[in-house]
């Protein structure tokens, strides 16, 4: 999958002691990694829908994934957003907005979780299940398009404007592409996790 064109150059500008400094165009690979593994997971129900055997890592990599995004948006809303909102008041209206799309990401996010809980509980779950588990697949994918697409054209220009002393040793929250102690295979920028 190509990175969207929103005017944005994706060569990672460095500063002298070698410190990423487009933090937007990283962002734009974090959003290209999570589109990634929300399709490979789609993709694996799909071929469970069409009579294949049912991945035994379907539910694992589900809640790794959710689990990614949750801390993804907690890390926009606790960190990146509020830098933004303080040396860029008048994004502030755009934030918000992007706040409100977290917070209906997160209560998919939920009835996914319970979908799948009902996954694990089931020695063999009947095509209904995973048609609920691909139909809440199907709603997250258009929630995050769309909210990805906004926020890569309102706010990553900003972002590559910033330099943040505090990001300077580790990524941040938002940034990352594994959680802790685990990874869902696929880097940003398409190398294997470690």
């Amino acid at each position: 999958m190509e990175a969207p064109n929103h005017g944005t150059s994706m060569e990672t500008p460095t500063e002298p002691n070698g410190r990423l400094t487009a933090f937007g165009n990283q962002l734009i690979e974090v959003h290209l990694w999570l589109r990634e593994e929300l399709d490979r997971l789609r993709a694996d129900v799909d071929s469970y829908l069409d009579g294949g055997a049912r991945p035994r890592e379907l539910r694992a990599h589900c809640l790794t994934f959710c689990s990614a995004l949750s801390r993804h948006h907690t890390g926009e809303d606790d960190g990146a957003f509020p830098v933004l909102a303080e040396q860029f008041p008048e994004l502030r209206p755009v934030l918000e907005e992007l706040g409100r799309d977290h917070q209906l990401v997160t209560g998919t996010l939920l009835r996914l979780e319970e979908l799948l809980g009902g996954l694990g509980a089931a020695a063999d779950p009947g095509p209904d299940e995973a048609k609920r588990v691909r139909s809440e697949l199907d709603t997250l994918a258009a929630l995050l398009e769309t909210h990805f697409v906004y926020e890569e054209k309102r706010i990553v220009a900003a972002l590559n404007s910033l330099s943040i002393q505090s990001w300077a040793g580790a990524k941040p929250d938002f940034l990352l592409t594994t959680s802790a102690g685990s990874d869902l295979g696929v880097q940003a920028g398409g190398g294997t996790g470690p």
